[in-house]
């Protein structure tokens, strides 16, 4: 029997706020434990909490970046449930009244475009973190993240793979990112995803008994634990036994999905309106301001590149990838209009250089005005493409500009056609058998004569030329 996946993702996105959701401590990533505390996101008796209204304006958003329907009433609920990280013994949350629901976003899986829906995004607060101590039994809890603002995303289960898991989850770190609103860093659990997998037969519309996958902290981890889960699922099916449904580990050591607790169902949380908050509601005006304030998304913006620019799919696609690197490519542009050749060393050269060191493009040693300088001295024959690459390496350790560079180093390109000529007769007298053999018919010999001269000049001797007087004295 062939299976199908069934796959569906709740994603929580921290949002970018400089203080929690119900009170007024910071958010800040990495101070001492148990310093961003206060009584309210303490939990203590009397306190009571106050809506951050900036929450509500990022929450609404994402909701109009996927375009679900913003809610003229919610509410927020509590989610009972006991752990030493939640000093409440209740987590804030929305249930039965979410700030959005029904939406979806587009992914392109092998040239094809695939609609994700989005069943419903809802505010909540987050919980605290336990530190495990490795060299005894014990554990800490900090509960500096109490309190801190999330949404959470909830896909309807159209996933039909990893790959497609992968493709949607980065998407929606791409729009988090453009919209300012998440720094969608999956190491430090500011972007975080569980996944539901189920599998059923082919054809059939009846769903699968569902297990969920935590701890995935990267887009590999998500695609490897859901392909893993889905082979094990087949597994237990061809075993003539049942799918459990509960919750389950990635165990990145082990490459394997390990059980952990029974799957809670909804009534198990006990929700009920929370008597402390008063419903929210959001006016038209309100969502209007939000819609004239959102970006440019990465969708329109890779379709942009590719009218505008002239680009292929997959150019725009990797430039699109972040805001950041879209501004970058824009910028060399304006200085530069030759946008493919821009793209070409902005993906091989520089960010091979930065993927090397584990930089961001807002790291590079280098500034879009800079690389457009060298492109322009590239492209006006100062420099030859591979003298370019020198120079780019010099400029990304020094900070010095791509003339200043040239001129210290001496760089410039040869295009003096006497000086080349020479150099090429040079080359000729030494390889009468390479000639001989070039006019037998080998005519890639070329490659080699233009390579011996390029040598014989440092490099500096301008290409175009090389092959003009080449041609002339082989034929």
């Amino acid at each position: 029997m062939e299976f199908e996946p069934v796959i569906g993702l709740e994603v929580h996105a921290q949002l970018k706020t400089q203080t929690k959701i119900f009170c007024g401590c910071a958010t800040q990533f990495g101070a001492p434990p148990n310093t961003h505390v206060c009584p309210v996101c303490l939990g203590m008796p009397g306190v009571l909490p106050v809506l951050n209204k900036k929450v509500v304006s990022y929450a609404m958003k994402m909701a109009l970046a996927t375009q679900c329907t913003i809610a003229a009433e919610s509410r927020f609920a509590r989610k009972n449930y006991f752990y030493p990280d939640l000093p409440k013994g209740y987590q804030i949350s929305q249930y039965e009244l979410p700030i959005a629901e029904h939406g979806h976003i587009d992914i392109e899986i092998d040239g094809q475009t695939k609609r994700i829906g989005i069943t419903r995004i809802h505010m909540e607060e987050d919980a605290g973190k336990l530190i495990h101590d490795p060299q005894q039994p014990q554990s800490r809890v900090d509960l500096n993240r109490t309190g801190v603002p999330l949404i959470e995303i909830v896909s309807e289960p159209d996933i039909r793979s990893p790959q497609e898991a992968g493709a949607y989850l980065r998407q929606l770190r791409a729009i988090v990112r453009y919209l300012g609103i998440c720094d969608g860093n999956m190491e430090e659990g500011s972007f975080r995803c569980d996944a539901n997998v189920s599998i059923r037969p082919r054809g059939s519309d009846t769903f699968g008994t569902r297990t969920e996958l935590k701890n995935l902290n990267s887009f590999k981890h998500v695609e490897n634990a859901i392909a893993h889960e889905i082979e094990r699922q087949k597994d237990v099916l061809f075993d003539g036994e049942a799918v459990v449904q509960e919750t389950r580990l990635w165990n990145v050591a082990k490459n394997r999905t390990t059980g952990m607790r029974g799957k809670e169902e909804a009534h198990d949380y006990r929700y009920f309106p929370d008597p402390d908050l008063l419903p929210l509601v959001i006016d038209e005006d309100w969502i209007e301001t939000t819609q004239r304030e959102l970006p440019e998304l990465p969708t329109d913006k890779k379709e942009r590149f590719i009218r505008d620019y002239q680009l292929p799919g997959y150019d725009a696609g990797i430039l699109t990838g972040s805001r950041a690197l879209a501004d970058y490519f824009e910028d060399c542009v304006r200085n530069f209009p030759q946008p493919k050749t821009i793209s070409n060393w902005i993906m091989g050269t520089l960010l091979g250089k930065l993927n090397a060191e584990g930089k961001t493009i807002e790291q590079s040693p280098i500034a879009a005005s800079e690389l457009a300088d060298l492109l322009k001295l590239m492209d006006d024959g100062t420099v030859s493409g591979k003298i370019a690459k020198t120079v780019f390496e010099e400029m990304a350790s020094t900070g010095k500009s791509a003339q200043t560079i040239i001129d210290e180093k001496g760089l410039t390109q040869v295009s003096d056609t006497s000086a080349i000529e020479a150099a090429v007769d040079d080359v000729l007298a030494k390889h009468p058998e390479e000639i001989k053999r070039y006019q037998e018919g080998n005519k890639k010999l070329i490659g080699f004569f233009v390579g011996q001269v390029m040598r014989a000049t440092q490099g500096k001797a301008n290409p175009k030329i090389v092959n003009e007087i080449l041609a002339a004295k082989l034929s």
